[in-house]
């Protein structure tokens, strides 16, 4: 240990344990209101009880790869 500079030492992050559960009702909400971007997706999580961040929901939106399709002419 002696020897090595104090910024090589990381500590791992380890989630948060409603990760998976969140996760799984960002999916749900987002197949049932197609058209819903994450902001909303993230009222709509508020209003079921959920305390979450628009930027935690965002980062799961994109890791998961879900898209708002385009309007149709």
């Amino acid at each position: 240990m002696l020897g090595q500079h104090r910024s090589t030492q990381r500590k791992v992050p380890s989630g948060r344990a409603d990760e998976n559960v969140l996760t799984a009702d960002i999916i749900a909400l987002a197949s049932q209101y197609g058209r819903y971007g994450y902001r909303r997706i993230t009222a709509l999580l508020r209003e079921a009880g959920w305390a979450v961040n628009v930027k935690r929901v965002e980062r799961i939106w994109r890791r998961e790869g879900l898209k708002v399709p385009q309007k149709q002419p």
